[in-house]
């Protein structure tokens, strides 16, 4: 039937969306692996930052050349590999990849903390693995017809070690771990009691994840010490340029408060910047590990503490730490900003303030302008008045030889009046023009 469909839908000519197989692909990968007791399950995981998927892959190739592997599963993100004498797991996360080997025991087989899956891997190739160990843990799954849990529980309170301890899935399996490195890795023991194989499956994936996000988790520990430690001086720092604020007394004190505020807030955020990725992932990874431990359905061995009161008690204070020093980051941040508007209002009106003392001067110098202009206008009308009448006066010289009764002075005279009149108006357009120019050029 889903064929058919499938054939309708292309046939009908419907655009598939290039991401449609590999996304219905992802949603079934790292599906959890059946498995039985007795059973060791070893998982690591690299920090790959900066590396590529390509030098993985190579690596996971060279490891099938140097023996027969048969190909479960492989895409993109994830690959599964049967050598015969263990099964490889391979997924490919955000930050780190995680390689998962699993290998059955003999039945009745004792507890061993030195027995892994890893015995039949060439240690070549585990050290040609790219990226940073970042976890290693080893999962021992016994049936409760090899090791009962009393034995172990026993064992457990005669070692002075402390222990988490719980059933999980309704009382078919007991756990028992410390979280303390032996030899490099910590351990897991599960007795399985009456899980199905894909139950003891689930459950062991459940806690590889637990175990690798814990510590993926407590990466932020380190950067929020760090940044702690940076974080005091520059709430200091903050106070005493706040206090600078009010005892400002000149624009020249307020720019120099401005600029240490500037470079401050650039190292703010400079910091910020840097941390808010780890931190964030810090919290998504702590969310991760409650929820998988919530999805094992633990219920209290009398005596010791669950795995969710080991967590509260272990990683939540780094936890609250983290988130702690993003929130101590942000409302510095948002301090540092408050400031600074308070400080650029008070530069504002100060430029304001001197903008109305200048264009108050400027007031001035052009009222002062105007009257020079005016007088310089009534001494430009007697100028020209002046040199006027005298080209007239020269002029009636030379017509005296053709009209006899014409008087140089009397003409001089005449003439002063209308020469005055028309430098006096010819002046004034020409001002009229200058200012009709000039509000022209203002209103564009």
């Amino acid at each position: 039937m889903h064929a058919k469909l499938y054939t309708r839908l292309k046939l009908a000519g419907l655009k598939e969306h290039p991401l449609r197989e590999h996304l219905n692909s992802e949603f079934h990968a790292r599906l959890p692996i059946p498995l039985a007791s007795p059973m060791i399950v070893s998982h690591l995981a690299f920090k790959h930052e900066g590396l590529s998927v390509q030098a993985e892959r190579d690596n996971l190739t060279r490891l099938c050349q140097s023996s027969v592997c048969k190909s479960i599963e492989s895409s993109d993100t994830h690959m599964m590999l049967d050598t015969g004498s263990f099964l490889l797991h391979w997924e490919l996360h955000t930050e780190f990849s995680s390689y998962t080997f699993s290998r059955p025991l003999v039945f009745g087989e004792p507890i061993n903390l030195d027995a892994t899956a890893l015995e039949a891997t060439l240690p070549e190739w585990l050290a040609a693995i790219p990226g940073q160990l970042i976890v290693a843990t080893h999962v021992e799954l016994h049936s409760t017809d090899e090791i009962s849990s009393e034995s172990v529980i026993k064992g457990f309170t005669s070692s002075g070690r402390r222990m988490a301890a719980v059933q999980i899935i309704a009382g078919a399996a007991c756990v028992f771990t410390d979280f303390i490195f032996d030899n490099g890795f910590s351990h897991f023991l599960v007795l399985d009691s009456s899980m199905t194989q894909q139950q003891a499956g689930r459950a062991v994936q459940r806690l590889l994840e637990i175990e690798t996000y814990r510590m993926m988790a407590l990466l932020g520990l380190p950067v929020a010490n760090e940044v702690g430690g940076w974080l005091g001086g520059a709430e200091n720092k903050l106070a005493e340029l706040t206090g600078y604020i009010g005892q400002a007394q000149s624009s020249d004190d307020e720019r120099m408060v401005l600029d240490a505020l500037s470079k401050l807030a650039a190292e703010v955020e400079h910091s910020v910047a840097h941390t808010t990725f780890r931190f964030g992932a810090s919290h998504a990874y702590h969310n991760l590990v409650m929820q998988r431990i919530k999805d094992l359905s633990e219920v209290r061995i009398q005596g010791f503490p669950t795995l969710t009161e080991f967590m509260q008690r272990r990683l939540l204070p780094a936890m609250d730490t983290c988130m702690a020093m993003a929130r101590r980051q942000d409302d510095l941040s948002d301090r540092v900003v408050r400031n600074s508007q308070l400080l650029r209002t008070r530069v504002d009106i100060e430029i304001e303030r001197q903008n109305h003392e200048l264009l108050t001067q400027m007031n001035s110098r052009t009222q002062l302008q105007l009257r020079l202009q005016e007088t310089v206008e009534g001494l430009s009308v007697f100028a020209i008045t002046y040199y006027g009448s005298q080209l007239v006066q020269y002029l009636a010289k030379g017509g005296k030889s053709l009209i006899s009764d014409l008087s140089p002075d009397i003409a001089c005279a005449v003439s002063i009046p209308i020469i005055a009149f028309f430098a006096l108006l010819g002046i004034r357009r020409i001002r009229h023009s200058i200012q009709e120019t000039q509000a022209g050029k203002s209103g564009h």
